[in-house]
């Protein structure tokens, strides 16, 4: 199984772009399953400060 940051709560942000959930952009949500593991290590890195830019709290990731 992929690993995702996703928490079912799927809203995009209009003025950022990014999912209210997970912090990912459409464009990595669409890719996801197509990404390496590597690349999805990557984006994960990044969502905690993303995130916590949008005033939200970081959630764990989904298995």
């Amino acid at each position: 199984m992929i690993q995702s940051p996703c928490v079912k709560i799927c809203t995009l942000d209009a003025r950022s772009g990014l999912c209210l959930g997970c912090g990912r952009t459409i464009d990595e949500i669409a890719a996801w399953g197509r990404l390496s593991a590597a690349e999805r290590a990557q984006v994960m890195d990044r969502l905690p400060a993303r995130l916590a830019q949008q005033g939200a709290a970081p959630v764990a990731a989904a298995g």
